[in-house]
Parts: structure tokens; C-alpha cells; sequence
């Protein structure tokens, strides 16, 4: 590896190279020789990014399941709050869960319902930790 690099870079320093710039891309182009090789290198640029930024903080806006949402009246009684992310929602859920010792003692991955849960999650009695998501889903807001 090395001594191949040394050959292009042995080109280059003799001047037999020839280098040009597109974009972020830097293509040098040697005279062709039985060891000599094009080589393609790539550089990073510190060029803003495309990506919008609130101009406060300086931090991206938030966005998909960052973002925070309206909810049904139903997750709001739950939450409190007239509207939130769908990750600190689902948060805030398991942390409800864990406080009130909800898992079934058996197997963990069953949640056992009180009335608070029952009324988000469409009034079933047991539900599968990996369903919480699915059932929240209706209570956000388009």
C-alpha cells in the first residue's frame, strides 16, 4: 500500500501529476506509467449544512416522533400536558409502569392495566410491552 502511494505521490512531486478540484471531490490524474494508479481522495468541507436550525439555541428543530404533537383528552388526563413528543409520551409511559409495579411478576414483557391505562390503551386488561406503541398511536393528532 505504501509503496504504491509512493509511486503516485513520487509522480506528483516530480510534477508529473496533474490535480483538479470538483465539489468536495480532489482527482489527481498521473501520467500512466506500468505502477503508477489514479487516485480519488475525498475532503471534508466545513460547508453550513442543509438542515434547519433554530436560530436561539442554535440545536436542530425537532422532527417525526421529536416532534411534539397535540393528543386526544383521554392522554391528556394520562399526561398532563395538551401536547408532546411521541418518545417522551411512550417515556412517560413506562415510567407510570415501572412506578406502579405493572409488569407481570412472570414475565415482564406483559403490562397489567390499572384504569389509567385502560383508558389509552382502548380498555384492555394485559397488553405486550412491544403493542404500547401501536395503541398510543391514535391519540396523537394529525
Amino acid at each position: 500500500m505504501a509503496m504504491s502511494l509512493g509511486c503516485c505521490l513520487s509522480g506528483f512531486v516530480a510534477g508529473e501529476a496533474v490535480g483538479f478540484r470538483s465539489s468536495s471531490t480532489v482527482y489527481l490524474a498521473a501520467t500512466p506509467s506500468p505502477t503508477a494508479t489514479v487516485r480519488m481522495v475525498r475532503l471534508v468541507t466545513s460547508a453550513a449544512s442543509s438542515k434547519p436550525v433554530s436560530s436561539t439555541t442554535g440545536k436542530r428543530q425537532p422532527r417525526g416522533i421529536t416532534k411534539p404533537k397535540p393528543i386526544s383528552p383521554a392522554m391528556q388526563e394520562f399526561l398532563g400536558v395538551p401536547e408532546i413528543p411521541r418518545t417522551q409520551a411512550l417515556k412517560q409511559i413506562w415510567a407510570y409502569i415501572k412506578e406502579h409495579n405493572l409488569q407481570d411478576p412472570e414475565n415482564k414483557k406483559i403490562i397489567v392495566c390499572d384504569e389509567k391505562l385502560k383508558n389509552i390503551f382502548g380498555g384492555k386488561e394485559r397488553v405486550g410491552f412491544l403493542e404500547i406503541s401501536g395503541l398510543i398511536n391514535p391519540h396523537f393528532i394529525k
